[in-house]
């Protein structure tokens, strides 16, 4: 390695043009990959590959979007359904090709190197490898598909992040270090794959299922220990010496780390912020407002409606006005109870709002329908 970075130095402060050095790095790439893959379909250069990722990020960030910015969502549930299920289905057999490959009985959890014989069981685990390349490139589909459906929201940088980096990752195992050590974090992906798309699968089969996906939460914990698991696994190579490369142990230490942290960010910003938020006025969109449940009395005889006060027939609930039973705010009424409140305190014969303004607007002397659903 000290070698190679002398040679480093050495091009940095030499008189040759960039693309002199490139194919000298390139050479020496080519020199140290696998030579069973010579040849292969995308595997001669990585520059498909990159085409494909910008490509990739090009039309979910940008053309994508200008697409769809004056066209409804798309309705493709049969498609998700479909495309989910495949996806369990590849999960499965790469799950259970890794097994069969190796990690059942004959791969050591300590430390393991790559086979590059010309074994059967050698070549079942690199044709593994370049299955799993293109499962990679598959999943483009997920942003694809959020982009089609107008689910922006789900567009994170994580999810970008994730996204584009993994193609690369599975390129540069099928090219050099196909097998081993490092096919531990490919086996662990593909049993939280199975789980996860399982869970997309329901949750595209309709409202039906809904009651069934309570776990959703728990998904980002599964993942967040798969990453764990990577990195204690990825430590050991770098403890116990069997000829895998300690770059790559170190690589997929920093890999991990780095979604180790992303995840748990996730996480905290999902599902902790939850439980603190405030309690919010009841907004139904179908006029169903407080149950039985969220009206009270006090002690004073005044009545209470999700945690606000009515009195005399007036609420006021960060400055505004409850109006029989509606608030209204800017003009605009939301129900948000069924409780007959007096109308005598609150309309006039006209069956405007008395004193004529409520939050400096004027009353209306009825309520339509779009009101109630502002």
């Amino acid at each position: 390695m000290s070698g190679f970075v002398k040679i480093a130095i050495d091009d940095y402060y030499s008189d040759s043009n960039w693309t002199t050095i490139i194919n000298k790095y390139w050479m020496l790439a080519e020199r140290v990959s696998d030579p069973r893959v010579q040849g292969w379909f995308l595997f001669d250069t990585p520059l498909p590959t990159l085409a494909m990722v910008v490509a990739y990020l090009g039309f979910v960030m940008v053309v994508g979007p200008l697409w769809m910015a004056n066209k409804k969502p798309f309705r493709i549930q049969n498609t998700l359904v479909a495309y989910n299920a495949g996806q369990v289905l590849l999960s499965l057999y790469m799950f259970y090709e890794h097994l069969a490959s190796g990690w059942w009985g004959d791969y050591s959890l300590a430390c393991q190197p790559v086979d590059y014989s010309e074994s059967d069981k050698a070549r079942r685990m690199l044709h593994l490898c370049w299955v799993y390349y293109f499962s990679k490139l598959s999943e483009f589909a997920d942003t694809i598909f959020f982009v089609l459906r107008k689910k922006k929201s789900q567009i994170t940088w994580l999810h970008l992040y994730h996204h584009s980096l993994t193609p690369f990752e599975a390129w540069l195992l099928v090219k050099f270090i196909a097998g081993g050590h490092g096919t531990f974090s490919n086996i662990v992906n593909n049993l939280v794959h199975v789980i996860m798309y399982s869970y997309y699968m329901m949750a595209a089969m309709g409202p039906q299922y809904q009651k069934y996906l309570w776990w959703k939460k728990h998904l980002t914990t599964l993942q967040l220990i798969q990453f764990f698991m990577v990195l204690f696994h990825s430590m050991s190579a770098l403890v116990y010496d069997c000829g895998y490369p300690k770059l790559i142990a170190s690589g997929l230490i920093l890999h991990s780390t780095i979604f180790i942290v992303l995840f748990t960010n996730f996480y905290i910003q999902a599902y902790k912020k939850d439980k603190i938020k405030p309690a919010a006025v009841n907004n139904n969109n179908k006029g169903e407002g407080a149950t039985s449940d969220d009206t009270k009395t006090s002690e004073n005889g005044h009545i209470k409606i999700n945690g606000h006060l009515i009195c005399n027939g007036h609420s006021t609930v960060n400055g505004l006005i409850a109006a029989n039973g509606h608030v209204v705010a800017n003009g605009h009424a939301n129900v948000v109870t069924k409780v007959p409140l007096n109308e005598e305190a609150l309309y006039g014969m006209n069956g405007r709002v008395r004193n004529g303004y409520t939050n400096g607007h004027i009353g209306n002397d009825t309520h339509t329908e779009k009101e109630k659903v502002q």
